[in-house]
């Protein structure tokens, strides 16, 4: 140790006790930081680099406020909240050390708490406990068998490498179980199954997107950071105006739909492409199928925008906006639903990465049904 150099464990600046080292959140969002708690009820995220300060502090609140952003817009710091920092911190060692370096490294991090007043700590675990208490009346009874913990592979095993032509392969067959093994033992995988998107196919490219959701599905219940990672890389490819985002909305979707309750967050992100014709309906396709499991994170977005896509001129939207408002159970517009009755225009649905042919009136008619009947949409 360098002479005169003061080191020392990371403290929660309300309590004073030690704090232990951030850890990613069990969920995902579009920016995120590593996350902690400690004994006295404030949280804490760190910011390794000490540039996104900003940043760190609002995923902060949120998390403090169980990931409600609505409500954390809602509340006044001093009255609601306080906040407290500590600088100087290295997250390789998880010390404060006074001299910002060690041994010739720059150390910048800096650890933000926020501790919320009792009664809007109070207030928090209500709307948070109320919002679940609307997933299990919403969502499936059964058990989520993607929600498994992928098993270790056994003592020994040889990892194997990816490559383009055995991941493509793979993929084609729809070998799922040899994908995910294959992700686990090369981080590559992922990367390459996305490549597979860019083709002029149709059906090739909807078929992928569905085995990269099931794929992914079941990685996230061992590593979830490198679908994680795959979901931001997909949102770039989605947001590059020099590029045609060619299956990226439709994977997002189906990332999203196969473990809601781990990347949920990024639902509310996909209405941002709701302004260009060309991803519209594989907008409308991913949030219903991300529906089927967790309508009310369908609810927590302006979903209501979509009501006027029902007297779209094209048949795809409609049809596909009917069977998204029937599986969140819309009452809103049910009245514009029955408009939809005689509406025989034919259009194509994918459904576990299969082609299936059906007609707006039938779509409507299942909406309603879900609506009025309580029934799920298969």
């Amino acid at each position: 140790m360098n002479k005169g150099r003061i080191v020392k464990r990371p403290w929660c600046p309300f309590c004073g006790q030690k704090v232990e080292m951030a850890t990613d959140a069990p969920w995902r969002k579009m920016r995120e930081f590593p996350v902690g708690r400690c004994q006295c009820g404030a949280v804490y995220s760190c910011d390794p680099t000490g540039h996104n300060v900003g940043a760190a502090m609002v995923e902060t609140l949120v998390y403090a406020c169980d990931d409600n952003w609505d409500f954390a817009w809602e509340l006044m710091p001093e009255d609601d909240y306080l906040t407290g920092r500590i600088e100087n911190y290295d997250e390789t060692t998880h010390q404060v050390v006074d001299l910002k370096n060690i041994d010739g490294r720059p150390v910048r991090g800096v650890l933000y708490f926020v501790r919320l007043h009792t009664d809007i700590a109070e207030v928090s675990r209500r709307v948070s406990d109320k919002k679940q208490d609307l997933i299990e009346q919403m969502g499936t009874a059964e058990p989520d068998p993607d929600a498994r913990i992928e098993p270790l592979p056994e003592p020994g095993h040889p990892k194997e490498k990816a490559n383009k032509t055995k991941v493509k392969n793979l993929a084609l067959a729809g070998d799922v179980d040899a994908l995910v093994a294959l992700c686990l033992d090369d981080r590559k995988t992922l990367r390459l199954l996305q490549r597979l998107l860019y083709t002029p196919e149709d059906e090739e490219r909807w078929y992928i997107a569905w085995v990269i959701g099931r794929v992914s599905a079941r990685v996230a219940s061992r590593e979830p950071g490198q679908v994680s990672e795959l979901l931001h890389r997909l949102f770039q490819a989605c947001s590059d105006s020099a590029a045609t985002p060619w299956g990226m909305v439709e994977t997002i979707g189906s990332v999203i739909a196969g473990r809601p309750d781990i990347f949920g967050a990024f639902t509310r992100h996909l209405l941002g492409y709701m302004g260009e014709r060309s991803t519209q309906e594989q907008v409308i396709w991913a949030m219903a199928e991300i529906a089927v499991k967790r309508p009310d994170l369908i609810r927590d977005t302006p979903f209501f925008n979509l009501f006027h896509f029902l007297g779209h001129p094209e048949p795809s939207i409609r049809g596909q906006v009917a069977r998204l408002l029937g599986r969140i159970k819309a009452t809103e517009v049910a009245l514009q639903l029955m408009g939809l009755n005689g509406d025989t225009a034919e259009l194509t649905i994918w459904e576990n990465g299969t082609a299936v042919r059906t007609t707006v009136a039938a779509e409507a008619a299942k909406a309603l049904a879900a609506i009025h009947g309580g029934k799920k949409n298969e």
